[in-house]
């Protein structure tokens, strides 16, 4: 199979079951802001640092691919697969959040990002997060889309900021507060 196939070049994509639609679209939108999270998870999973949490960092690319295949649903073809990531996905996610924040000191001020390369990563794969949440949202105004991926998506931005302090501590990387 060719990666390229040409039928791109009016500007337009496939849905899940072949409809196509304008790359611009809002749904198009919401899944390509989904699938660039899942390349800053790659990179996230990439360094050494994150070894001991390698099956998590491929568990949540992977419910992201769900999610991703999930805002690409065709509901008007019967040809398009309808998939949805786990219905525990959120629970996982909240369970490690849990477990980081308990060797974390509380937080009383804004931080800000940085300190290190993989702290900063994390901050930035957080703003991607919290972007694909918009897409999604703005796709779910002009037509449904699972909720579930918008939860999945809100408590992912909330995970990656706790992964950014937990990398810090444990690389004793200096947490600077923000103060005006």
């Amino acid at each position: 199979m060719k990666i390229y196939t040409l039928t791109g070049d009016d500007g337009t994509t496939s849905l899940s079951g072949g409809r196509r639609v304008p790359k611009h679209s809002i749904r198009v939108e919401a899944y390509g802001s989904v699938d660039e999270l899942i390349a800053w998870f790659g990179l996230l999973r990439d360094h050494k640092e994150n070894l001991k949490r390698r099956e998590l960092l491929i568990y949540i690319q992977s419910q992201l691919m769900i999610c991703a295949a999930a805002l690409a649903y065709d509901r008007e073809n019967s040809n398009s697969k309808k998939l949805l990531p786990d219905a525990d996905c959120i629970s996982v996610i909240e369970k490690e959040i849990d477990r980081m924040e308990d060797a974390l000191p509380p937080l009383k001020n804004f931080i800000l990002p940085g300190g290190n390369i993989l702290v900063s990563y994390c901050h930035i794969a957080r703003c991607v997060c919290r972007r694909a949440e918009r897409a999604v949202l703005r796709l779910n105004e002009a037509e449904e889309s699972p909720e579930i991926v918008n939860k999945f998506l809100n408590r992912l931005s909330d995970y990656l900021f706790v992964l950014s302090r937990k990398i810090g501590l444990e690389l004793d990387i200096e947490e600077i507060k923000w103060s005006v």
